[in-house]
């Protein structure tokens, strides 16, 4: 008898072990069962892009919070960026005191990104031993000085170094020149308008350092991930290396699919990030890319802060925005209620693709052998996003209240063990870390 039967309209899951042993209809009873008609299975949500500050920064949010968050919007795995927290994760002494630090909080299952700044090239071997998904650079200034930037030859030199090690390096594409250069030439009185800091980094910026970025990668072989690309023209510029050659994914993220810069002067700092929020052209633009499908996964991008890094002048806020909850909720309301996006489409964004990019084992589709990690949703269920619904911490930090979602997301389970249910937590145990099995293509 297998520990559990998710029973659905169609078709069963069993799971025993938190691995899914069977699929079909009217399966075998099972030691506990789950009513799951009238809803949709997704696999669990893998989000490849998030900041939990951990350790150093939880004050910010840290994974006891920010788990919780992503299980509450359907998520069962979570690859943590190098920064944040503190120290950086560009060692392999500061990879260890992460994974401690992580393994004692998260109630989902973790993987670790490293860190490419200028000279660590040589502490790269050792994070890959210890399990990194990849190595994140940033091609402009991070906001963080223990993490500068990458030049063109530290990304040229750690782009050949991953190819060797056969990891991908993860790219923030921003010019440095055009984004510092265009913030120098406003004026000191204008600096700390919503409309400056758009001026200040333009979609050209973003397009620049993509084509920088895509003709290393294909000079060097290595696999290259573009993070948060805010434009259809980002998106086209990259998918046009990929048909040359280059082993290029491109990731967006739910607030450039949800939010304009109009929003952004409504909201204020809450909807601070960088590459800024678009225009409804450019939106328009990515969302055509989209459902053309030259976008290969959608990640929060998680980077909340403090109230008082969130206020007062714009130009000093922190540029980071708190979505870690609402990705399905987005691609669901506006991809599938507004766009007929396929539910299978979603899936593949948010799950099977991630596994498969990052070749994270057993991971991201329902599938006999793989692990059970099942999102249930309710398609139909519509509600407004209320403070009480988030698990974050800084809730009032969140740009999504008070916007209505069709899409609701109602049970999360995580190798079978459901960790959240009826809007509240239900974890009895952590999670795991989990690393990428690079023997796979």
């Amino acid at each position: 008898m297998p520990d559990l039967v998710v029973r659905g309209d169609t078709e069963d899951i069993a799971i025993e072990d938190g691995k899914i042993v069977a699929i079909g209809p009217d399966l075998p009873g099972a030691a506990e069962e789950i009513d799951a008609r009238g809803l949709h299975v997704f696999p669990g949500l893998i989000d490849v892009h998030l900041h939990f500050n951990e350790p150093g920064r939880t004050d910010w949010e840290g994974a006891a919070t920010g788990s919780r968050a992503l299980a509450a919007g359907g998520g069962t795995l979570f690859f943590d960026m190098p920064l944040n927290s503190t120290p950086c994760t560009v060692d392999a002494a500061a990879f260890d005191r992460k994974h401690a630090a992580l393994a004692k909080s998260s109630i989902t299952d973790f993987a670790l990104w490293g860190g490419l700044i200028p000279g660590n090239v040589s502490e790269m071997a050792e994070l890959a031993d210890r399990g990194v998904v990849g190595f994140k650079a940033f091609l402009c200034d991070s906001g963080l000085p223990e993490f500068p930037r990458a030049d063109d030859l530290t990304l040229f030199d750690g782009l050949r170094e991953a190819a060797r090690l056969g990891l991908p390096v993860a790219v923030h594409a921003e010019s440095q020149e055009i984004t510092q250069g265009l913030k120098q030439r406003i004026r000191p009185e204008e600096r700390g308008s919503v409309r400056a800091f758009l001026a200040s980094r333009p979609v050209v910026a973003e397009l620049e350092a993509i084509q920088r970025a895509t003709l290393l990668a294909g000079e060097t072989g290595a696999k290259l991930h573009i993070v948060h690309v805010s434009s259809g023209r980002g998106v086209a510029l990259a998918a046009e290396a990929r048909a040359q050659g280059v082993d290029v994914s491109i990731e967006t993220c739910p607030h450039y699919l949800f939010f304009t810069e109009d929003d952004m002067e409504r909201l204020g700092a809450v909807a601070k990030c960088a590459p800024p929020l678009r225009d409804a052209v450019e939106q328009n633009g990515l969302w055509t890319q989209l459902l053309a499908g030259a976008v290969d996964i959608v990640a929060s991008d998680h980077s909340p802060a403090p109230s008082e890094m969130k206020s007062g002048d714009f130009a000093q806020a922190w540029g980071g925005i708190a979505g870690v909850q609402s990705t399905l909720s987005v691609l669901l309301d506006r991809g599938y209620h507004c766009r007929q996006l396929s539910l299978e489409r979603i899936s593949s964004l948010i799950a099977s693709e991630p596994a498969r990019r990052f070749r994270i084992p057993a991971k991201g589709a329902l599938v006999i052998g793989m692990d059970a990690d099942l999102a249930l949703v309710d398609l139909s269920r519509s509600a407004q996003l209320q403070p009480q619904h988030l698990m974050q911490r800084h809730p009032l930090n969140n740009p999504y209240l008070g916007s209505t979602f069709r899409g609701w997301v109602e049970r999360t389970i995580r190798r079978g063990e459901t960790i959240f249910a009826s809007g509240e937590i239900a974890a009895r145990t952590n999670g795991r870390f989990v690393r990428p099995n690079l023997c796979t293509i």
